[in-house]
């Protein structure tokens, strides 16, 4: 095979093969070739400071040596079985006694099936049909998370709208769709529907936090009406705390979900409930009609589960939390300070741990809210931050373990070049 030596011959090789070029996740327009601690390296040998992080696992930093250790020690003894393994016993029961609502969990391979079968499994046990989601709020890739995630026009509440080609009618029917951060919307939408199975909820919609006692309203509101509640833990599982959003905010849900980083890298996520909801996932328990059945080839992987072991571990150790607040605190300072000392409208919206910036004067609440005046100063803003070495989402900065002095200085040169270059709009 024809070596290929440069970022632009991998594009064009990449546009005869893959649909726009790409695998449907970042910018097509760049080829990483390699990563580590906190950087990346695209195919023409460029240096980044990695705040994508591969959308959030990687929060330890790229081929961190124990959890290289952890995984190599695995390889030679098997990468899969489709049967149960004592690496994915053993995540099972670290995870249990981390996340405040997990008696028992359920492994597959990725969020989007955990978000799925979250919402089936509150099916089968309520034996009600619908699901309430919030616009904006992301829960994988199913028919019904796919409604109302990113519509292009707006519509009335509680309709919902399919993002995507290939759903039918009667998905929209079962969803319903009201703004985050609205505890009337919600609890009126309860009052007028009596066959609602769960409201699933981001408890930090994409960037976006819940107000004040918000979470803890969807619960009492849940309570009220005997509906589930599920807290899609994905992206906020063991990076807003170690017990999640759950020991954060201090509010349990049903059932959660949760991915990324409890794979370390590799391909792995799971549902986790209380033992009388997930005994569902068991026939002889509660027969064939309230069966959910679930299978996965890569499932439990023992490679996956001995990554999200270590950086489990790793974790846990004293101080871990708060230098990715330190860290988080002080990305947050270098970029507000420069916007506002240049005079330019912004929001630092989201976490320590996950945040980024809307420039806009609006408080950021809601999907509708979280928007910004000057589009083209966030593009702009961005693009300037790459030029200088900054690896970032347009809509996302996630912080990492690996991040160390010397890159926030770096960064904070970047920044003050971003600023500057959206300062002569």
């Amino acid at each position: 095979m024809q070596k290929i030596n440069s970022q632009a011959e991998w594009i064009s090789r990449a546009q005869q093969v893959l649909p726009a070029a790409g695998f449907g996740n970042f910018d097509p327009g760049m080829v990483i070739a390699k990563g580590e601690g906190s950087r990346v390296w695209d195919e023409d040998g460029n240096e980044y400071i990695d705040y994508l992080i591969g959308s959030g696992p990687m929060l330890l930093g790229h081929g961190h040596p124990e959890v290289m250790e952890a995984v190599l020690e695995q390889l030679p003894k098997g990468m899969t079985f489709f049967a149960n393994n004592s690496k994915g016993i053993e995540l099972a029961e670290a995870i249990v006694d981390a996340v405040a609502c997990c008696e028992q969990v359920r492994f597959v391979t990725s969020g989007s099936e955990a978000d799925m079968y979250a919402m089936r499994l509150a099916r089968a046990y309520t034996g009600r049909n619908k699901i309430l989601k919030f616009e904006g709020g992301y829960h994988g890739m199913s028919a019904e998370a796919q409604m109302s995630l990113a519509p292009a026009r707006r519509v009335n509440f509680p309709q919902a709208v399919a993002d995507s080609g290939g759903i039918p009618q009667s998905v929209a029917d079962q969803m319903l769709i009201a703004p985050y951060n609205d505890l009337i919307a919600v609890a009126n939408l309860l009052a007028e529907n009596d066959d609602i199975a769960a409201i699933i909820v981001e408890p930090l919609q994409r960037i976006i936090p819940a107000k004040p006692g918000y979470l803890q309203g969807l619960r009492d509101l849940c309570d009220k009406h005997q509906v589930l509640l599920i807290f899609d833990e994905i992206v906020t599982g063991f990076r807003l705390a170690y017990g999640g959003a759950q020991e954060r905010y201090g509010v349990t849900p049903d059932i959660c979900t949760l991915g990324k980083i409890i794979g370390g890298g590799f391909p792995l996520a799971a549902i986790g409930a209380s033992i009388e909801i997930m005994q569902h996932f068991d026939k002889a328990a509660v027969g064939a009609d309230k069966w959910l059945m679930q299978l996965g080839t890569l499932s439990g992987n023992p490679i996956a589960a001995a990554a999200g072991l270590k950086t489990m571990e790793v974790l846990r150790r004293d101080g871990a939390f708060d230098q990715l607040r330190t860290i988080g605190r002080t990305l947050q300072k270098m970029q507000t300070e420069a916007l506002t000392n240049a005079g330019i409208a912004h929001q630092i919206c989201g976490d320590e741990t996950l945040f980024d910036i809307f420039f806009t004067n609006t408080p950021c609440r809601d999907y509708r809210s979280a928007r910004h005046d000057e589009p083209q100063c966030n593009a702009i803003y961005n693009e300037t931050l790459r030029q200088n070495g900054i690896f970032k989402s347009p809509g996302k900065l996630y912080p990492s373990l690996a991040i160390s002095d010397a890159d926030l200085a770096q960064t904070q040169a970047a920044v003050l070049k971003a600023v500057r270059a959206i300062s002569n709009i």
